[in-house]
């Protein structure tokens, strides 16, 4: 059956409702529409995200959609530039929200001794990072500084989510006290 046919059809029988019609649709769209996301966005997770409000937002939209014989991918791709687009404005708008409450948070001055806290604290837990094995600073580097989340770091390392999960938690502890014994100090 062609592309378009086989679209019109999923199409219909998953705007009456029908799970495994719009499985289809997702299964058959998922990459084309994950790569324009990440593309748009250049982070994995955020295009994991889009791709998910994409999904839903077609979910919503199916019952009024006129397919016309076309593939379903122009349409799904338009949403997903829309999302993509939103998500963009939405970071633009913390970071600038963030960075307006960063500034008014800062004290007028910082005292030398916080100065030299400071200066400790950033040189110790740089030795701790740089005692890590490999896998543990590849860890803590792709979820502690990169932002990535478990799963997305899993899959570009090669290990379990797991194995993530459990190694940054020891990484945190380790770095916890050697906070603790700079703050001690």
């Amino acid at each position: 059956m062609p592309a378009s046919t086989q679209d019109r059809e999923w199409a219909a029988k998953a705007a009456a409702g029908d799970p495994d019609a719009f499985r289809a649709i997702y299964r058959e769209y998922v990459r084309p529409v994950y790569w324009i996301a990440h593309g748009i966005l250049g982070s994995p997770s955020d295009a994991e995200d889009v791709v998910q409000e994409t999904f839903v937002v077609a979910w919503r939209k199916l019952p009024g959609l006129d397919l016309l014989g076309e593939s379903l991918l122009p349409w799904l791709a338009t949403i997903c530039r829309l999302q993509a687009a939103n998500r963009l404005r939405r970071m633009r708008r913390d970071r600038a929200n963030t960075a307006d409450a960063l500034d008014e948070s800062l004290p007028a001055t910082v005292s030398v001794e916080d100065q030299v806290i400071t200066s400790a604290l950033a040189d110790r837990i740089a030795a701790e990072v740089d005692r890590l094995d490999d896998i543990d600073r590849r860890i803590f580097r792709l979820c502690a500084v990169e932002g990535y989340a478990y799963e997305a770091a899993a899959a570009r390392l090669g290990v379990s989510h797991a194995a993530v999960r459990n190694r940054l938690s020891r990484v945190r502890s380790r770095l916890r006290d050697a906070v603790k014994e700079v703050r001690d100090a």
